[in-house]
């Protein structure tokens, strides 16, 4: 019957550090935190949940290769690179750079409040290409109750390799990424067409480098047994068998999870 499997990946495990201006945890290895056993998941190679303190940031720095994406959970972020690009990226905001042969950016929050967002890494199918960059925006509303994708390859039914637009931004990577906003009691279903996935529990409710609580939910599918409860800053990796399977995930506690989804190929 099982087809597809959990391996949890707990808050308090993951590599963290408080340096003043940042607040931070990595799934993956990055930086000063390494980790062979975390290395990379599919195309999936960093997320990281960053929250910058007001007036400060990441300066301006060089990127080849990945796509980078940021999901803005609240506070303002301040982006600008050698594109030409200078956006400020409020709630909902999700904006993604390819960063191909090459690009420089930098990151800051701007205004008088925290900046709290993921920055996502993923590996481009096709090396070399020419750089993009992309800016989508979903309200809570979208979100509520229902997984909306808010990355998807291109190619993809209603994906338009526009600057700004609707529906998901385009990716060069075989990878989906779907975002909710579970409010307590709903239940709530995505068939994954990859042979891979991995969920996220955004830290919504306040930086908690110990062990995970707030909003709550349990994961499951279709064609599993297996079940997995998660809370705020917990993930989990996904395999699946052949014939694939429908991800289900239920809010089990109190409070509204804010929770990410990868679909990957």
């Amino acid at each position: 019957m099982t087809s597809l499997k959990f391996v949890p990946r707990r808050s308090e495990e993951r590599g963290n550090a408080d340096h003043g201006w940042l607040k931070t945890f990595h799934t993956f290895s990055f930086a000063m935190y390494q980790d062979h056993k975390h290395e990379q998941f599919g195309p999936l190679r960093v997320i990281n949940e960053d929250r910058v303190a007001p007036r400060t940031g990441f300066g301006t720095h060089s990127h080849r290769e990945f796509e980078i994406f940021s999901y803005v959970v609240s506070g303002e972020l301040e982006h600008k690179d050698s594109m030409g690009n200078t956006e400020v990226l409020k709630r909902g905001a999700l904006q993604l750079t390819s960063a191909g042969t090459g690009i420089s950016h930098s990151e800051k929050a701007h205004g008088s409040a925290q900046v709290h967002f993921l920055q996502i890494w993923s590996l481009p199918h096709t090396p070399r290409l020419t750089p993009k960059y992309f800016t989508r925006e979903f309200t809570d509303a979208q979100k509520l109750n229902t997984w909306v994708p808010v990355v998807a390859p291109v190619g993809s039914p209603g994906v338009f390799d526009s600057r700004e637009g609707k529906g998901p931004a385009p990716v060069q990577s075989a990878l989906t990424l779907y975002a909710t906003l579970a409010e307590s009691g709903k239940r709530l279903e995505q068939p994954l067409k990859g042979r891979k996935g991995y969920v996220h529990v955004v830290q919504t409710s306040g930086f908690n480098m110990g062990k995970a609580t707030g909003a709550t939910v349990r994961i499951g599918g279709t064609k599993t047994s297996e079940e997995l409860e998660l809370k705020e800053g917990d993930g989990a990796y996904i395999t699946l068998g052949n014939g694939g399977a429908t991800f289900v995930l239920e809010n089990v506690g109190d409070k509204t999870a804010e929770v990410l989804l990868f679909d990957l190929e």
